[in-house]
């Protein structure tokens, strides 16, 4: 190439630069235009589900390397492993989780599906990035080393982590910032999964909790990009195969899908609260003994590995057995007690904190508990009955959806997964049931609950959490300022504790009006150290009430657009 080439090459590229870099400010600036944000959500979507098809393949390379075989096989290979191999490779998984954790995250706990939808609710579409990293790190090794869990949580909070990025270099407002949270996590599932349309829903029904039409465009133009990627790698087949023999007897059996979703939904929540309750005893054990946090993990895995000797089916995802009681390869004591033991293994790993997702061990569970329920109810009546696999569908999808709290895009992702579509009626009727009694008995899924029980209430709706959002000094009106309260009152009010720190939000500020009756609270800054609290004003009730109004406001706007 000569030198003028050369020279002309460098003029281009630097005008490219600079073209780049105008844009990015403008766009800092003045937020992106919708063709813009289509592009970025291009981009978000092709970063997330690249992330989700390495993580993938790492716990693939990774399982070969230590069981010398992946997820397909995992069960299989592992019963015929050393018992000593068994229980000792999840207890140093489990020691390098406790480690990793300990250094990298300020309370030990792996960030999940759950701290995703709370960044989209309470802080405009961001989550904790290196917290998240390390997270995803340690789900890799859990699922790799024999933890009993689902990588879709760590690859939706690790595609969390790269929107956060994004929103942070565009400086992109709320809205903005959700639908990018939204469109990650879309491409994530998609990738994982190779579920386009599932990944799309999952993204609005379960992490931004509302079907904005202004979010669908972006996030199916993600949710897309995400398939591609999967389909590079795996083609496009489907995860699950299902036997082409036997059927729905429609009408005569749908009574029976009713009942199998009753007892989906009740399964379902036996597995959540196996979680909190593996989760609460941990807590209790480790404040009790003084046990410092590295060390929980590797316990877990120890006890893990013990259940795997005898029952190795419990080791990883799961996909073998999945597919196993799908395919009507499983006895009827044998899933009954697979899956009572699955739930037991899966509480120990979450509640353990070793890491890893609730997803695939519901699909795992519920495949076992349809199962065991069509072999009872096609025994019964076989003349009306079609295949088991049917129920084992139904029964896959059923329980996952009462967990996600997600009867939508489970559905779809079940369909996808199988390629069976023929089924969907009874599916359906499974799921719907399901879901509405599991709902009843936690707050609405197994994400919320693990909110509520951290205090983040977001499953009564926005009117439960918006005041939380916002600080008190947003509405504060200074001492200087007009209309400015009373200082006399003010001082007298503090001298009674009726005060409020300029640290805390509406939340806090509504309840005190509340219980005082006053028309208006005094707030002090919240780093005075000793000596009498410097005060810098007040918060009117009547401030209060319209920024709170404001914001719901602007929260049915955005659900609405």
């Amino acid at each position: 190439m000569t030198e003028p080439e050369q020279g002309y090459l460098r003029r281009i590229a630097h005008e490219l630069g600079a073209e780049a870099k105008h844009a990015l400010t403008v766009i800092r600036a003045r937020g992106p235009s919708q063709v813009q944000f289509w592009f970025i959500a291009l981009a978000v979507g092709l970063a997330a589900g690249t992330a989700a098809l390495l993580f993938r393949k790492s716990i693939s390379v990774i399982q070969t390397a230590i069981y010398g075989t992946d997820d397909v096989f995992l069960a299989s290979v592992a019963e015929w492993l050393p018992w000593w191999w068994v229980l000792l490779v999840p207890i140093a998984g489990g020691l390098a989780v406790g480690v990793l954790l300990h250094i990298f995250t300020p309370d030990g706990r792996v960030r999940a599906v759950a701290d995703v939808i709370e960044g989209a609710a309470l802080r405009q579409g961001r989550v904790e990035r290196r917290a998240g990293v390390a997270s995803a790190f340690a789900s890799l090794i859990t699922l790799s080393t024999g933890g009993s869990s689902g990588r879709e949580g760590p690859v939706v909070h690790m595609a969390a982590v790269i929107a956060t990025w994004v929103s942070r270099r565009i400086n992109a407002n709320g809205i903005t910032g959700r639908d990018l949270l939204g469109c990650a996590v879309a491409a994530a599932v998609s990738a994982s999964f190779n579920a386009p349309i599932a990944g799309a829903i999952f993204a609005l029904e379960v992490i931004l909790r509302h079907f904005a039409v202004h979010a669908f465009a972006p996030i199916a133009i993600a949710s897309v990009a995400g398939t591609v990627i999967n389909r590079i790698e795996y083609g496009g087949v489907t995860e699950f195969m299902l036997p082409s023999e036997g059927g729905l007897a429609f009408f005569w059996e749908l009574p029976a899908f009713l009942l199998l979703g009753l007892l989906s939904g009740l399964v379902a929540v036996v597995l959540m609260r196996a979680v909190f309750i593996a989760e609460d005893f941990g807590n209790h054990v480790q404040a009790a003994t003084g046990m410092p946090r590295w060390l929980r993990p590797a316990i877990a895995g120890g006890i893990v590995g013990a259940i795997a000797i005898p029952f190795p089916h419990v080791i990883g995802v799961g996909y073998e057995t999945t597919s196993a009681a799908l395919t009507g390869r499983i006895g009827l004591g044998t899933a009954i007690l697979f899956a009572a033991v699955k739930v037991l293994a899966v509480a120990v790993t979450l509640g353990g904190r070793m890491g890893g997702g609730v997803f695939s061990p519901a699909l795992v569970v519920g495949s076992l508990t349809g199962l065991a329920f069509g072999l009872v109810a096609t025994g019964i009546l076989p003349e009306v009955s079609g295949a088991e696999s049917v129920y084992a569908l139904a029964g896959m999808g059923a329980v996952a959806a009462a967990v996600l709290g997600a009867p939508i895009s489970t559905t779809l992702i079940v369909f996808e997964l199988t390629g069976d579509w023929e089924t969907g009626m009874a599916v359906m009727t499974a799921v719907s049931l399901s879901t509405a009694l599991a709902s009843r008995l936690v707050h609405r899924s197994f994400f919320l609950s693990q909110l509520e029980r951290r205090g983040v209430r977001l499953s009564a709706g926005p009117q439960a959490y918006l005041a939380a959002t916002i600080p008190v000094a947003r509405v504060l009106r200074a001492r200087d300022a007009r209309r400015a309260a009373p200082e006399d009152i003010c001082r007298d009010f503090l001298s009674r504790d009726m005060y409020l720190t300029d640290g805390q939000t509406l939340d806090a500020a509504l309840r005190l009006f509340e219980t005082s009756g006053a028309d208006f609270l005094p707030v002090v800054r919240s780093t005075t150290a000793e000596g009498p609290p410097e005060l810098l004003g007040a918060v009117f009730e009547a401030d209060a009430l319209r920024a709170y109004n404001r914001a719901l406001a602007e929260a049915a706007a955005e659900e609405h657009s």
